[in-house]
Order: C-alpha cells, then structure tokens, then sequence
C-alpha cells in the first residue's frame, strides 16, 4: 500500500466543497508524459489554480503505473520550484473495474471514477460501492456515472449518449456513498461530439446543439449541494483542427462543446470538467507545424518543447475564461 499522502497529493473532497461555493470547476486535464504534465502545472501554477491529474486505464498501460505515481510526486514538487504550493490530485479516469480502481488506490492515487455507466442500474449501483467501501478506508475519493456519454476516447466507446435521469440520483447516490456524479447532459468523447447533421453550419464552422441544463438543473434539486462531473468536455479549438489540417492531418467533422456552455456549468453544480482531446490537437498542431516548416528537425526537444509551450498557454486560457479556477489554489 502506498499512500497518495506521501506524494503530497490531496482528494477531491475540500477542492470541490470550494469549487462549488466560489461558483467556478476545478480542471482535469488527462496526462501520458513527461511534456503534458509540465504544461499542466506550469498553467495552473501560473494562474494560481489547483488542478486534478487524470489518468486513463490506457495512460497507465503506455507510461507504467510506477512511472505515473513518481510522475505525480514530481508534479507536486515541479509546482513548488515553479513557486506555489497548488494543491494537486492524481485520478483515475473512467476505471473500468474494482481491480484497477484497487491497484490506483493502492499505488498513490488521491482519487478514482469507476465507470460502471454501461452496466444495468444495479450492477453500476454495486461495482461503486465495492469501490468507494475500499476507497474510503484510505481516505481516497470516488467519481461515479450515471448516464452515458457517447463518442470515443482511449478504452471509452459508446454509440449514442443517454441523459441521466434525475429520479435515479437520489437512489444511486445514497446507495453507493460515491463523492461526486459524472452526469451526461449532451457532453461526448473525443473530437467529434455531435454528427453534421446535429450541428448548424455557420461561416464554415460546425455549432453544435446546447447542453441540456434542463437535465442539470434537475439533478441539482435533487442533490442540493452534491459535486457534479462534466466528461467529454474538449471545446476542440477550430484554430487546432484548421493547423493540423493545414500541415498535413485528416481531422473532419471536429466539433466539440463551446466554451461559454462549460462556463455557464462551471457556475452550477459542476466543480469539475474534464479536457482530453483538446489537449491533443494542441500539442498535434504545434508538432505538425514544426515537422512542415523545419523538415531537418530530428531533436524531439525541438519539436515536442513548441508543443508543450502550447498546451501550457491554452491550459492557463481555460483555467482563466473557461473553468474560473484561476486565483483559487488556496481557497
């Protein structure tokens, strides 16, 4: 058993109670490497803003759970040699069983989800459990789902989405013990979250249909005061598609969730939303960039420096325009 405590990491439990009173959602950014978790920290250490390292079961299977957990310790201390002490947690997306939700907790992690979404009702209700009566004996906090997001990221695969019902929160919640809902409201995985024919065109650019904060505001009465998670919520930045599309990469239909839909949740329930495919086609655009304009690079700090460089100023965007968690590291 290796505690997350003695990697300096903290849970999810004080970072939300204060999401949810200052009206803002903490950032979780998904991390693979060396390059996305400095841009990461360096973004939220220079907007003062505390932030939640994910982690999928497909991250642990390229960098090596040992790695990741030393990775996170190293976050911990990168933040105090860049000058602020910002509280940072070490989660685990979309887990998809006890045994890894198990092996997270028991190799440092602060925090995991266990995605039980695609099972029936009652096996989701009991897989949870299983997971938060281990997880709470080390202090660790669990993020549930209920609901099912469509799209396709890393393991994560679903046709079409399903809104969560508000009638089932109140159940599944007080059944389960879980300490915070990942609800599906309209959000997706990956960079295409709605079809063409779902979106309207406007100026050759893709509008895709509002969330549904209907749904949100009804699971709200039901959970007064209960920590929501937005998932698949990459705004897929039209600048992102277009470079990457300009230098060479085949990338259509990209359409993501505009960005003052996630401000408007960030100012609800929802005290944490999830970026992972932005992410990508920040560090693609700047890498494919490089590779057309300086062909004789072969230094991958020359082309992998550029796209950390970029990930960190987009990250520092949305923590300031997008999450509002900019300024409340130490709330």
């Amino acid at each position: 058993m290796f505690s997350y405590k003695d990697l300096g990491l903290v849970n999810t439990r004080h970072m939300f109670e204060a999401a949810m009173k200052g009206g803002y959602a903490i950032p979780a950014y998904n991390f693979n490497n060396m390059e996305q978790m400095q841009a990461i920290i360096q973004a939220c250490v220079e907007t003062k803003s505390p932030v939640i390292l994910q982690v999928s079961k497909g991250a642990r299977n390229y960098a090596d759970k040992f790695i990741l957990r030393n990775m996170a310790r190293g976050a911990v201390e990168y933040a105090k040699e860049l000058g602020a002490e910002i509280p940072i947690v070490l989660h685990l997306d979309h887990g998809p069983n006890f045994e890894v939700a198990k092996d997270c907790i028991d190799n440092g992690f602060s925090s995991v989800m266990i995605d039980g979404s695609a099972l029936p009702y009652d096996e989701n209700v009991a897989l949870t459990k299983q997971v938060v009566d281990y997880a709470h004996k080390y202090d660790v906090t669990v993020e549930a789902e209920l609901g099912v997001l469509g799209g396709v990221e890393d393991d994560v695969a679903a046709e079409e989405s399903k809104y969560t019902k508000p009638e089932e929160v109140i159940d599944f919640t007080s059944k389960t013990g879980c300490d915070s809902l990942a609800i599906s409201i309209g959000t997706s995985h990956g960079r295409c979250k709605f079809t063409p024919e779902q979106c309207k065109l406007v100026d050759g650019v893709l509008i895709p249909p509002p969330l549904a904060f209907n749904v949100l505001a009804e699971i709200e009465k039901k959970l007064p005061g209960f920590p929501i998670v937005l998932h698949g919520a990459s705004s897929v930045p039209v600048e992102y598609v277009r470079e990457i599309e300009k230098f060479g990469g085949k990338i259509p239909n990209s359409v993501g969730i505009p960005e003052e839909q996630l401000r408007k949740a960030a100012k609800s329930a929802v005290c944490k939303i999830n970026v992972d495919s932005d992410g990508r086609l920040a560090m693609t655009a700047a890498v494919r960039r490089i590779f057309t304009e300086q062909p004789d690079v072969f230094d991958p700090r020359l082309y992998l420096g550029p796209a950390r460089e970029e990930l960190k100023k987009m990250y520092a965007r949305k923590n300031t325009e997008v999450m509002g968690s900019a300024g409340h590291a130490f709330d």
